[in-house]
C-alpha cells in the first residue's frame, strides 16, 4: 500500500519549525551551559571552604562563632551545587530531546521519499543506523561533548585568572599543565585511536547492512540451509567489532587513568606552591588545604570533557551521515524542481497543440501526454513518448518484460516522480504537484506488508478512523468472511510478524480490503497475483476485479490473465508503446499478442 507521503509537501513549515526548534534550543544550551558552570563553581567554592573550616577548626578556635561564617558557606554552596546541577541537567536534557525530537521529524521526512525512490542511493541499512545509532549521536554530542567542553573552557579560564591574582608565574605554568588535560590528552587519543575509531564505525555500519540484508532474505536463507553458515560469518564479523570496541574501551581507560594521575600530581603541585605562599605571608596557612581542595573540581572537569573529546570523531561521522541524508534529499527535490522546469517547458511547447477540454476534465481523470522520463546521471530516456488517457472507471493493463519501464510509470503516476518532458495530468493538474495524487489514488503491490498487529488495525491502516461496519464491508468484498469467522478473536486476532499467520493469497486479500476501505477512485496495481498459484490467482483476480468495480484501475503485470475484463491494454518496450488495444482487437491484429496468449492460456488457445 501507498499512503500520502510527506516528502515534498509542508517542507517550508517543516525547516521553519525545525529553525525555531534550534533557536529556542540554543538558548536552552546556553542557559544549562551557565547553570552547569554555576554547579562547578558552587563545588569548588564547597571544597574552598570546607578546606578552610577544617583547618582552621584543627587550631583550635576559642568560639565557634569564629567558624560561623565558613560553616553557613559550606551549606549554602552545598545546597547551591545540587540545585544548579539539577536544573543543569533539566534543561541540558529538555534542549536535547527537543533537537531530537525536531531532528527526528526532519530525518523521517527526508527518508520517507527516499526509500519511495526507485533509485535513491541511501540503503535501508544506512537507514537502520541513521535511525538506530546516529541519532542518538546527537545527543551525546550535546550532553557529553558541547556543554561538558563550555563548562570546562570556563573552568579553565576561571581557574588560571584566580591562580593569575597570587601568581602570575606559576599561572602561566598551570595553564600550560592543565591546558594539556583540556586539549592536548584528548588530541592526541584521537590521533592515536583514529585508525581503529574508523574501523570500528565501519563494522557497526556493515552489521546494519548486513541485518537488513539478512532480513529481507530471511527466507531464501533458510531454504537454502545456509543459515549456521550466515550466522557464523555475522559472528565472527561481530567478534571482530567487539574486539575493536574493546581496544578502544582499554584504550580510552588507560588515558583516563594517565589523566587522573596527572590530575593527582596537578593537586600536590597546588599544595605546595600554596604552602609557599603562605611560608611567604602571602596567604594564612588555614587557606592551604582550601587551595588544593578547590582545584579538585575543577582538574575533574578537565578531564571529563577531554574523555568526551576523545570520542567526538564518532558523533562527528554520525552527524556527517545524516549531512549526507540530507544532501541526498535536496538532490532529489533539486531533481524535481529541474523537472518540473521543463515540465513547465513542455506544456508551453503543448499548449498549442491542445485540444480544448483537456486540462478541465474529471478531477480523477488520469492523462499522460508524450511522457519521457531520464534517471539523474543517465544518457538514455527509460520512459520515451507515452500517451495514456484513463477517464474514470477505465481499466487499462500495461505488460512488458521486466526493465521495460512499468516500475517508473506507476511512480509517475504515484506522483513520485515528475516527467522530464511531456506531462503528467490528474484532473488536468500535474500529478507530481501537490496530494492530489495521493488522495486519489491506492495502491495493490506484490508483497504488501502485515504489520504484527489486529487484523482489524492492519486493513484500518489507511482509515483509522473508519468503524466496524466499514471494515466488515471491506472484509465481505475482499472474500475474507470465511477466513475472519475461522479465526479464534476475528477480527481482533493478531496477524504475526509480516502475516505469517496467513498464505500468500490471504495476505493479498487483506491487502485488497485496505483498498477498499480506502475508497479511492484510482487503483494503482503492480502484479498483486505474482507467486500465486493459477488457482489462487484467478480467485484472487476475480474478487479483485469485482470489488473495484467503478474504479479507475491500471494493472502492471507479465502474464495475460484477466485480459478479457480490461478496457485497454498496452504494451511498454525499452520505454515506448508498441502494442495498444483491447482485448479482442488485439488476439485479431497482432501475430505477437496471439502468441503469447496461448503460451499464457493454453487451454483458451
Amino acid at each position: 500500500m501507498t499512503f500520502t507521503s510527506t516528502g515534498r509537501r509542508g517542507s517550508g513549515r517543516a525547516a521553519s519549525q525545525t529553525r525555531a526548534a534550534r533557536r529556542g534550543s540554543t538558548a536552552k544550551l546556553a542557559l544549562a551551559a551557565l547553570l552547569g558552570l554555576g554547579a562547578l563553581l558552587c563545588a569548588a567554592a564547597l571544597l574552598y571552604t570546607s578546606g578552610h573550616l577544617i583547618s582552621s577548626s584543627a587550631l583550635r578556635p576559642e568560639n565557634v562563632l569564629m567558624v560561623y561564617v565558613p560553616i553557613v558557606l559550606v551549606r549554602t554552596f552545598g545546597f547551591g551545587k545540587a540545585v544548579m546541577q539539577y536544573l543543569e541537567r533539566l534543561a541540558g536534557h529538555s534542549a536535547a530531546l527537543r533537537v531530537l525530537s525536531s531532528l527526528r521529524g526532519r530525518l523521517y521526512r527526508l527518508v520517507e521519499p527516499l526509500a519511495a525512490r526507485p533509485r535513491s542511493r541511501v540503503r535501508t541499512g544506512d537507514m537502520l543506523g541513521l535511525m538506530a545509532e546516529d541519532i542518538e549521536r546527537v545527543q551525546q554530542l550535546l550532553l557529553r561533548f558541547a556543554l561538558p567542553a563550555l563548562i570546562a573552557a570556563a573552568a579553565y579560564t576561571v581557574g588560571i585568572a584566580a591562580i593569575g591574582r597570587l601568581d602570575p608565574g606559576f599561572a602561566v605554568f598551570m595553564a600550560c599543565y592543565a591546558g594539556y588535560l583540556l586539549l592536548g590528552a584528548p588530541a592526541l587519543a584521537l590521533l592515536g585511536g583514529r585508525e581503529r575509531r574508523r574501523r570500528a564505525r565501519q563494522a557497526r555500519r556493515r552489521a546494519y547492512t548486513e541485518l537488513t540484508d539478512a532480513v529481507f532474505g530471511m527466507q531464501d536463507w533458510m531454504l537454502s540451509g545456509r543459515t549456521r553458515e550466515w550466522l557464523a560469518r555475522f559472528a565472527e564479523q561481530r567478534r571482530h567489532a567487539a574486539a575493536l570496541e574493546g581496544g578502544l574501551r582499554r584504550r580510552a581507560w588507560r588515558m583516563h587513568w594517565l589523566s587522573q594521575c596527572l590530575s593527582g600530581v596537578a593537586i600536590i603541585l597546588l599544595s605546595l606552591w600554596a604552602g609557599g605562599l603562605a611560608q611567604q605571608g602571602a596567604i594564612g596557612p588555614t587557606w592551604i588545604a582550601a587551595i588544593a581542595l578547590a582545584g579538585m573540581p575543577l582538574l575533574e572537569a578537565l578531564i571529563r570533557s577531554g574523555d568526551a573529546t576523545a570520542r567526538v570523531t564518532d558523533d562527528a561521522a554520525a552527524l556527517r551521515r545524516l549531512r549526507d541524508t540530507e544532501l541526498e534529499g535536496e538532490r532529489l527535490a533539486a531533481d524535481d524542481a529541474r523537472s518540473a522546469a521543463e515540465a513547465a517547458a513542455a506544456d508551453a511547447a503543448l499548449a498549442g497543440h491542445e485540444v480544448d477540454g483537456h486540462a478541465a476534465g474529471h478531477p480523477c481523470e488520469l492523462r499522460l501526454e508524450r511522457v519521457c522520463y531520464r534517471y539523474p546521471g543517465e544518457t538514455g530516456d527509460t520512459l520515451r513518448d507515452l500517451e495514456l488517457h484513463a477517464p474514470p472507471g477505465k481499466r487499462i493493463a500495461v505488460l512488458g518484460r521486466s526493465g521495460a519501464g512499468k516500475s517508473t510509470l506507476l511512480s509517475l503516476l504515484q506522483g513520485e516522480l515528475a516527467p522530464t518532458a511531456g506531462r503528467a495530468l490528474l484532473g488536468g493538474h500535474p500529478l507530481w504537484a501537490g496530494a492530489d495524487s495521493q488522495a486519489h489514488c491506492a495502491v495493490l503491490g506484490q508483497q504488501p506488508h502485515l504489520f504484527d498487529t489486529t487484523l482489524a488495525a492492519n486493513i484500518r491502516i489507511g482509515r483509522p478512523e473508519a468503524d466496524d461496519a466499514a471494515v466488515m464491508r471491506a472484509v465481505r468484498l475482499a472474500g475474507l468472511e470465511p477466513l475472519v469467522e475461522s479465526l479464534p478473536m476475528g477480527l481482533r486476532t493478531r496477524v504475526l510478524e509480516g502475516g505469517r499467520r496467513f498464505s500468500g493469497g490471504e495476505r493479498q486479500r487483506i491487502a485488497l480490503a485496505r483498498v477498499i476501505l480506502l475508497d479511492r477512485p484510482i487503483v494503482l496495481l503492480d502484479e498483486p497475483a505474482v507467486g500465486l498459484d493459477p488457482r489462487t490467482e484467478q480467485a484472487l483476480l476475480r474478487t479483485l476485479l469485482q470489488a473495484l468495480e467503478g474504479r479507475t484501475l491500471i494493472w502492471v503485470t507479465h502474464h495475460l490473465t484477466g485480459m478479457e475484463a480490461m478496457d485497454e491494454i498496452v504494451f511498454i518496450d525499452e520505454g515506448a508503446i508498441t502494442l495498444r488495444g483491447t482485448h479482442r482487437q488485439l488476439l485479431q491484429s497482432s501475430a505477437h499478442y496471439r502468441r503469447l496468449y496461448r503460451l499464457d492460456r493454453p487451454a483458451a488457445g
